[in-house]
């Protein structure tokens, strides 16, 4: 399970009722609330892509172009 953090940041999303409905069902097996089922779900995702290549790769292409727009006089 994620631990909560002290503060937070409260976010809306939208689903499917598809979605919902087996967000649902995956929170009630698992014995979880729906939020964190959610909140571990996200901290998966970003887990996995911290260690992908590309997406790195595109992180830093975004760093240096941001880095190039602050020199601009």
């Amino acid at each position: 399970m994620i631990s909560i953090m002290k503060a937070s940041k409260a976010m809306t999303i939208r689903l499917s009722p598809e979605q919902a409905d087996a967000l649902e069902t995956v929170a009630n097996v698992e014995d979880m609330p729906v939020s964190e089922v959610i909140r571990a779900a996200i901290h998966d995702h970003i887990e996995r892509r911290k260690s992908d290549p590309g997406f790195q790769d595109g992180l830093k292409d975004r760093i240096e172009r941001a880095r190039k727009l602050l020199r601009k006089p």
